[in-house]
């Protein structure tokens, strides 16, 4: 078996890190922005987070659909976010250990 190079995976850990980051980001400026009623959901830079975080939105609303007005997908999508992240640095660091 090839030795795992410590550079990459720490390199791999970052990256996760940072769009995990930026992904939960975006999941909170969606949801400033939904507070907001005159918000134009035509504007490039907002319908740019709007295609960015529906992929994860979309099924957590599925999850756990909203009531009384009350969305909670972008928790439960926060949390799915960070659980992977969270999942994903034990198997980087696994890999980093047995290489």
């Amino acid at each position: 078996m090839n030795p795992v190079d410590p550079v990459i995976i720490a390199a791999m850990i970052t990256l996760v890190d940072r769009a995990v980051q930026l992904l939960t980001f975006l999941i909170l400026v969606r949801v400033v922005l939904s507070w907001v009623p005159s918000v134009d959901y035509g504007h490039p830079l907002i319908s740019l987070i709007v295609r960015i975080t529906d992929p994860i939105l979309l099924p957590a609303r599925r999850l756990l659909p909203p009531v009384g007005g009350l969305d909670l997908s972008p928790w439960i999508a926060m949390l799915l976010l960070n659980f992977a992240n969270h999942l994903l640095h034990q198997i980087l660091v696994s890999l980093l250990a047995a290489g």
